[in-house]
């Protein structure tokens, strides 16, 4: 059994028991999370696909950690112009893990 999620404007394939990454959530280590935005549910080969959210659905897990992602650089150059500037920026996730997919 899986299911399709939307959560921080992506799409997530998540199964009971996969940790997964998200867009930080705010909420602390142990905390439980709900997400209601489920698009699809597969179940043993019959699919319930919504439209766009399948009705009363949902997928719930618990907060494992947060944290920031690994460190890349943006680096802007113009030739002959005398212009440079670098730039790093480190993305703030949520780890999550999933507890049960209700549907």
């Amino acid at each position: 059994m899986y299911a399709i999620i939307e959560t921080g404007g992506k799409q997530y394939k998540v199964v009971e028991g996969d940790a997964i990454r998200i867009e930080k959530l705010g909420l602390d280590a142990g905390e439980a999370v709900t997400f209601d935005k489920v698009l699809m549910i597969s179940n043993d080969g019959e699919a319930k696909v919504g439209s766009p959210y399948v009705e009363a659905a949902t997928v719930t897990g618990s907060v494992k950690t947060n944290g920031k992602a690994k460190k890349i650089i943006i680096f802007k150059y113009k030739a002959k112009k005398g212009y440079s500037k670098k730039q790093g920026h480190r993305q703030p996730f949520t780890e999550v893990v999933i507890d049960k997919i209700n549907g």
